[in-house]
């Protein structure tokens, strides 16, 4: 598989919203949500904690692929959709978001 190739619609430098740990702890992410709304991607951890607006960063989608490639493999995930794993070695599972 070509690698060089931008797989999303969206351009490498869109902003979307990340866990902090992610980015500042290397934390894998375990859940992707392309929302319906507005359009903005979100990369979460797992947590036993509920989500924290204070755990919000903004960073580049290319950002994200650099750190975690095989979130490529969702690039399709169609708007109001969501994806998670429960491990950083498992597949992806894909569904719509309930609201």
């Amino acid at each position: 598989m070509d690698n060089t190739v931008w797989k999303f619609a969206e351009p490498p430098n869109m902003a979307v919203i990340a866990n902090r740990k992610i980015i500042s702890s290397g934390e894998w992410i375990a859940y992707v949500s392309h929302d319906s709304d507005d359009g903005a991607w979100q990369f979460h951890v797992i947590s036993s904690d509920s989500v924290n607006e204070n755990d919000a960063v903004l960073v580049s989608l290319q950002e994200i692929v650099n750190i975690d490639h095989s979130i490529t493999i969702l690039a399709d995930l169609p708007l109001g959709w969501c994806a998670w794993r429960n491990s950083k070695d498992d597949d992806w599972k894909r569904a719509v978001i309930r609201e």
